[in-house]
């Protein structure tokens, strides 16, 4: 704040062009003047700004500035200027997707301070930040703020400097005891002098005193500020965004600050005792007394929250920490209890302070005794084996389904301080839940936690939302989400972003610009794509789980494309040499990735066509490594890459003969290109990979005499393939329509090779050679099944 405190008395002389000039509408003065401490600790001038590399570190920085923007916002009493600092942390939206720009202009706008300053006389050189902690693991350092901790030690140095005022005060009246019944003449005048003195030290007291109380209720203001910073942090975790879950500073200054209370409390009452009453004495120790409780109360916080989705009947845990916990009186142990609330009971909770009466939930092992570690200095109540027996729902309004229907857990108990007459009692609550009672509600429950993470603001009221959010935000949390689940460095790219908007939108227009378009709930999660049965975040999150566990690295590496339309794969292949693809995912099946290449057709021209998707069952069989490899018409990675180049590091070395005697094999993959007259996917076939091929049913044989498709046990209406072993075999007949089980052994008895020994795959479903299994015995789940016709009810 060094170099604003001199810039700002120099703002009346310049004239309204240059000041326009100097703070654009994008960053207007007055945010330079309420974030004027933040911005000139930043590492603005470390920034390569052609090192796109270094963007989600801009990233950061803008999500802190808008942050600190709308806290500030709170706590301004003049409403002109809350809505004022609203309006602006909002239009600093503008930066969103090209953060990057932000630090251009704060830079810009600081080197330009400091040329206006240098013209008026005043030397102030380049700014260089407090404090810079070594690199993380990405090679990005982290600016570090010291001014709360410097206001802190200020305020220790005042309590120290007030008392010794005191014992200096107390040294004086005990010089000044003897001189009262002295009778020579040099005593009146070393009298009045320490009289002078005493009145001085007197004064001087109580005006520390005055000071310390304001400057102690700001740093209070400031550090539970931070605490709720940390939860928001906390809360964005979420969706990825990068938190620092330590709480050891903000320990530390909760414990120093209750540390100055006491000693300011103490010294009140030795300056009533030696002052008598007054009325600025009653006015400090009432504000130490708010102060105090405001402190205990809000040093409750949930270090590790219970998961945002929880299934009835399944087991949890959760860690409520006690940031005051080496000041707590010993004695009889502290029990913390926990109880599910509803949205409507958390509002009312923030209004009120009191714990519901109303139970909306039967939770199990629902209290923890909070434990002091010695090691790590944190006091904490670990929650374990927690479950929800069973949930109370409220009213429905409209659609709204029950995996919109949002809780938490309330945390609550009484403590004692030490140096505290009366005990407190503390309460918190967790971060917003979703109760489900059926697996298959999971995916619909977590967009609503996604989208309450993303777009919440940091001191709403419980647990309001908006209903629409800006494309960008919500491409910046998609990727967010993306990169954090699949635990990859590589963001959705330019052409990405823009398919997901395409794709949400339902716009197919490939120039159009989606940055300021809102998007709704509805179009996020409750409404199906054009043309198929899934949301667009089903959709979504399919396409996590299957770069999550098959893909990550191929996708790291840069090998998938990714999100891109069929329109602008044409764009991209059109001009390649025949052969040459791109992986993408699939928009027409969830969780799948296909192959899309151009090739010839029989009419002598050229077709870019695309290879049936890949799913996790697939390549869990035979990896997307090895896919490539088999399949004869694709060379080229997009734009011109041999294929065994890019993807030799994936391709899988056939093992060598087992000690058993038994032979290894292989799963192939082939790909019959489609002719001219067919405007349908290719699908592609897995085999066995051996001496022969069969071009008719697509099957790799060894040259035993083995017919695969022997005339006498081939019905006419077959049409589908049958899989053993992981081979493909010719097709085979299908489950009839009876209540009677399927005696495969005696369908097959004249085709089933020697070696056939486990399970059949028919149309999809698994058999033993012999027959299907029984239907199951097995009670079913009644509780389950009413969560599954509850959903469908609402979406259908």
């Amino acid at each position: 704040m060094a170099m604003w405190a001199q810039m700002s008395p120099q703002l009346q002389f310049l004239p309204t062009q240059m000041l326009s000039e100097l703070y654009p509408d994008t960053l207007p003065v007055d945010v330079r003047h309420y974030l004027a401490n933040w911005i000139e600790e930043q590492i603005w001038e470390k920034f390569d700004l052609d090192n796109m590399e270094q963007e989600p570190q801009a990233r950061i920085l803008l999500d802190q500035m808008v942050r600190l923007l709308q806290e500030v916002a709170q706590q301004n009493p003049d409403v002109v200027e809350k809505v004022k600092l609203q309006h602006l942390s909002k239009k600093l939206s503008v930066y969103q997707t090209q953060p990057m720009q932000l630090v251009r202009t704060v830079r810009d706008m600081l080197r330009k301070e400091r040329q206006l300053l240098g013209q008026a006389g005043i030397a102030f050189p380049p700014f260089q930040p407090m404090s810079v902690v070594p690199p993380a693991a990405n090679g990005t350092p982290q600016p570090v703020r010291d001014d709360f901790k410097a206001d802190v030690d200020n305020l220790v140095l005042k309590v120290l400097e007030i008392q010794n005022c005191r014992q200096s005060l107390h040294q004086m009246q005990m010089e000044m005891e003897p001189m009262q019944d002295s009778d020579q003449a040099v005593r009146p005048n070393q009298r009045k002098h320490l009289e002078y003195n005493f009145t001085v030290f007197a004064n001087k007291r109580l005006e520390l005193l005055r000071e310390s109380v304001y400057a102690l209720e700001q740093c209070q203001s400031c550090l539970i500020l931070r605490i709720k910073s940390w939860r928001w942090e906390q809360h964005r975790s979420s969706i990825g965004v990068q938190f620092d879950d330590n709480l050891g500073s903000l320990q530390t200054w909760c414990e120093q600050l209750l540390g100055v209370n006491s000693n300011l409390k103490q010294e009140l009452m030795l300056m009533k005792r030696d002052h008598g009453e007054a009325e600025q004495f009653h006015t400090c120790h009432e504000t130490l007394t708010l102060l105090l409780q405001t402190l205990v109360q809000n040093s409750l916080v949930v270090d590790k929250q219970p998961p945002q989705v929880i299934k009835t009947q399944s087991k949890f845990s959760a860690t409520v920490r006690y940031l005051l916990g080496e000041k707590i009186v010993l004695g009889k142990p502290i029990v913390l209890k926990a109880q599910i609330i509803t949205e409507a009971q958390a509002r009312n909770l923030g209004q009120q302070s009191i714990v519901p009466n109303e139970n909306v939930g039967d939770l199990l092992n629902f209290t923890a005794v909070l434990e002091h570690n010695t090691a790590s200095k944190s006091t904490c109540a670990t929650f374990r084996n927690m479950s929800i027996k069973k949930i109370k729902r409220a009213d429905r309004k409209g659609s709204e389904s029950v995996t919109e229907e949002k809780f938490a857990l309330l945390f609550n108990t009484e403590i004692n301080i030490t140096g505290c007459e009366s005990p407190y009692s503390i309460q918190t609550i967790s971060l917003p839940v979703v109760v489900i009672v059926h697996g298959s509600q999971e995916i619909n429950a977590m967009a609503t936690i996604i989208w309450d993470c993303a777009f919440s603001e940091p001191n709403r009221i419980p647990f309001v939302i908006p209903e629409r959010v800006p494309w960008n935000q919500m491409c910046e949390a998609l990727n967010s989400k993306f990169m954090s689940e699949v635990q990859t460095t590589r963001a959705l790219d330019a052409y990405n972003r823009h398919f997901l908007a395409q794709k949400i939108f339902d716009q197919t227009d490939i120039s159009e610009d989606f940055g300021n378009m809102l998007v709704s709930w509805a179009q996020f999660n409750k409404e199906v794509l054009p043309g198929r049965n899934f949301t667009f975040w089903q959709w979504f999150e399919g396409v996590i789980e299957l770069t999550k566990k098959c893909l990550r690295d191929y996708w790291t590496a840069g090998l998938i494309f990714g999100f891109i339309g069929k329109q602008h794969i044409h764009r991209l292949l059109q001009s390649k040499v025949n052969g040459t693809f791109l992986l993408r995912f699939s928009d027409s099946e969830m969780g799948g990735i296909t192959i899309a290449y151009v090739g010839p057709i029989d009419n002598g021209g050229r077709k870019v066509q695309n290879i049936q998707p890949f799913t996790k069952k697939d390549l869990d069989s035979a990896g997307l490594g090895d896919r490539i490899r088999d399949i004869s018409c694709i060379d080229y990675v997009y734009p011109d890459l041999l294929k065994t180049e890019v993807f030799k590091q994936f391709f899988t070395v056939l093992s060598p003969p087992n000690p058993d005697g038994y032979l290894p094999f292989k799963l192939t993959t082939v790909v019959n290109p489609e002719s001219s007259s067919s405007t349908s996917s290719i699908p592609a076939q897995t085999d066995l990979a051996q001496d022969f091929f069969d071009p008719v049913y697509g099957i790799n044989m060894n040259q035993n005499n083995f017919s695969p498709h022997p005339s006498n046990c081939t019905p006419s209406y077959m049409s589908d393939p049958v899989s053993v072993h992981g081979a493909i075999y010719p097709p085979s007949m299908p489950p009839a329509p009876s209540d009677e089980p399927i005696d495969m052994e005696s369908r097959m008895s004249n085709c089933t090779p020697s070696y056939m020994s486990d399970t059949v795959s028919v149309h999809g479903a698994i058999y033993p050679p012999s027959m299907p299994p029984a239907p199951s015995d097995e009670p079913i789940d009644m509780e389950s099944l009413e969560g599954i016709l509850d959903q469908f009810d609402v979406r259908h």
